[in-house]
């Protein structure tokens, strides 16, 4: 699994640590580890600090994430992302669709 989560039951946040690559690789262990029906929190917090390389799918990821959360009403960060990662996200909007940190 290229992704470590924790749940913190006090704030009911749920966050992802990501590895190295995120992308279509990993769908399967991200649909898993917030995605299911089964899983719901309060915040979701993804860290990219680990992460290198970033594609499309991992951008659909996001926004499957949001609106599994609650679309607008969502409370998702997004932290440690390297300045070209976080380039990325601006230039895709996801800097007014989360809150990058």
């Amino acid at each position: 699994m290229n992704i470590n989560v924790h749940h913190d039951s006090d704030t009911d946040c749920l966050t992802l640590h990501l590895g190295e690559h995120f992308d279509f690789s990993m769908h399967r262990d991200f649909h898993d580890a917030c995605l299911a029906s089964n899983v719901k929190a309060r915040c979701y917090v993804i860290d990219l600090g680990e992460v290198t390389r970033m594609d499309s799918s991992a951008l659909g990821m996001l926004l499957l994430l949001r609106e599994h959360a609650g679309a607008d009403r969502a409370e998702i960060r997004i932290v440690n992302a390297r300045d070209e990662l976080r380039g990325t996200l601006r230039v895709a909007g996801f800097d007014k669709l989360f809150v990058l940190h």
